[in-house]
């Protein structure tokens, strides 16, 4: 199990058919495998030898997906560096990883003569796309390399042997690189396939950030099957609505505020989106109404959602199509599915002993597709996998047909009066209100209760809502513990590149001592 598989594959089976679609780029097979191979030799050549990180950042691009491949090709690992972090963040990744070598597109090279200032570690800077710009920030620029490289051999590492390192977006504190191999990352790709069929003569539309477990993931769903692929440097509505008319794009994955974004464009209905055959979703939690709405809008269109995280690969557990379709239980949506072919789930209390059906506790998962650890961090990575289990730090339940319910994130439960609320919970109950275009609810320090329910909402352009409106609508919907006791207005929610809301912000900002 190597991840270079599909490419040789491919070569065999299908090597004049389009792999990568990017702005007004077509790219075969055959023409991606010459792309991966000459800087690969070129990788070589800078000393990349087996288990050699290899860093990368840049927007979604034909470019991207070629450099991750080539460094397989090379025996490398690649370090796909978030491209909203700053230059701090960025150089703490490479200096962590111990990364030598980047390859950046020309939007980022602007700050590579501060990086190279910040990382002990960052030797060369090579420029992904055509040529150097105005700068001579790069030392090389990989056009270059490819046109007067002799293609090498394929390394062929795969098994066990370390593919990735990918950090996590540090929101808690540093940020900690999880260790992928080759086989957690073709197996884990392999088992979301199953769990969710999709078509071999599919066209997918990937808008999700390749340096995310989701967005690289979907990328390699794509090759695994030998599907051409359509790149976009980010999610923009008005875009995504042309590429899928005019490419007859079949699949996407979507965070529910994309998908919400998508359906409520303005000229949404002016588009033929009847290609669109299914919408994976995930990422973060989708209200009911929501999807709702996108069942109604998108009638011709299946969904299925995926769960899971990066150290898991990423998908644990699947909520396939025909749970969508009508005469299913309703419920049921607010599953995210069964455990994927290769992984088994439980829920455990806090002394980690198993629970039964229907008891809420913390999920852990094993299987082929859990990391080995986190890099450089070896009482983390035996705290996360006690028991030979992946702590996933989320909170919820299976049922009795073995359907998992997740309910929280342990950090995010609220512990008020003695009584455990689960965000999620409320922030569903506030969904519902037509007013409401994003909500967040987080613990605030309180002294008699020990943590009080807080609303933060972003209304809709033009709606109009009060704090009394907010509480009264929950009350008719949950306990009353549950309801908040504050609620705050604001314009707009951080969120994170996989499309989460960002808490601690919001709980430093309403903690009474300015932190969370």
């Amino acid at each position: 199990m190597h991840l270079t598989q599909p490419v040789h594959k491919a070569l065999l089976e299908r090597p004049e058919a389009t792999a990568l679609i990017c702005k007004n780029r077509r790219c075969s097979f055959a023409t991606f495998a010459g792309r991966v191979s000459r800087p690969a030799a070129e990788l070589r050549d800078l000393g990349v030898h087996a288990g050699e990180r290899v860093a990368i950042l840049g927007h979604n691009s034909d470019h991207y997906v070629e450099s991750l491949y080539a460094t397989w090709w090379a025996g490398g690992v690649i370090n796909p560096l978030n491209a909203r972090w700053n230059v701090h963040e960025i150089a703490f990744s490479l200096d962590d990883s111990q990364t030598r070598i980047l390859l950046v597109d020309p939007a980022f090279l602007p700050v590579v003569e501060q990086l190279r200032g910040l990382s002990r570690a960052l030797a060369v800077v090579l420029c992904l796309g055509e040529g150097r710009g105005d700068t001579m920030a790069a030392d090389d620029d990989v056009e270059s390399l490819i046109a007067a490289a002799v293609p090498i051999e394929d390394a062929r590492r795969g098994g066990e042997d370390l593919a990735a390192i990918m950090y996590t977006g540090g929101t808690t504190g540093r940020s900690k690189g999880v260790m992928l191999s080759h086989g957690n990352l073709y197996l884990g790709q392999l088992s979301a396939c199953l769990a969710a069929p999709r078509p071999d003569d599919a066209v997918g539309l990937n808008p999700a950030p390749l340096f995310h477990i989701g967005g690289l993931g979907l990328t390699l769903q794509l090759m695994l099957r030998l599907c051409p692929q359509i790149l976009v440097p980010g999610f923009d509505e008005a875009q995504m609505l042309s590429l899928i008319e005019r490419e007859r794009a079949s699949e996407t994955f979507l965070v529910p505020t994309m998908l919400k974004r998508l359906i409520e464009h303005p000229r949404f209905a002016e588009h033929d989106l009847s290609s669109l055959a299914l919408v994976l979703y995930g990422a973060a939690p989708i209200d009911e109404p929501l999807l709702a709405i996108a069942l109604e809008r998108l009638p011709h269109t299946r969904f299925a959602q995926l769960y899971g995280m990066t150290e898991l690969s990423p998908v644990v557990a699947a909520l396939p199509p025909w749970c969508h379709a009508a005469g299913q239980p309703r419920g049921r949506l607010r599953s995210v599915g069964r455990p994927v072919p290769i992984a088994e789930v439980r829920i455990v209390g806090a002394s980690g002993a198993l629970l039964p059906p229907g008891s809420v506790g913390e999920i852990v998962a094993c299987g082929p597709m859990v990391m080995s650890g986190y890099w450089n961090l070896p009482e983390q990575s035996a705290e996360a996998l006690r028991g030979g289990w992946l702590h996933t730090g989320d909170v919820g339940y299976l049922d009795e047909d073995g359907f998992l319910y997740v309910v929280d994130r342990l950090k995010d439960m609220i512990v008020s009066g003695g009584e455990n609320v689960y965000s999620a919970e409320v922030e569903n109950a506030i969904a519902q209100m037509p007013q409401v275009e994003m909500c967040a609810v987080i613990g605030v320090p309180d002294e008699t209760w020990g943590e009080c329910v807080h609303a933060v909402i972003v209304l809709r352009d033009g709606a109009l809502l009060d704090a009394e409106q907010v509480i009264a609508h929950c009350r008719g919907l949950i306990a009353r513990y549950k309801c908040p006791r504050g609620v705050s207005f604001v314009e707009r929610l951080s969120l994170s590149p996989a499309g989460k809301i960002l808490k601690q912000p919001l709980r430093a900002a309403l903690s009474p001592r300015g932190k969370a």
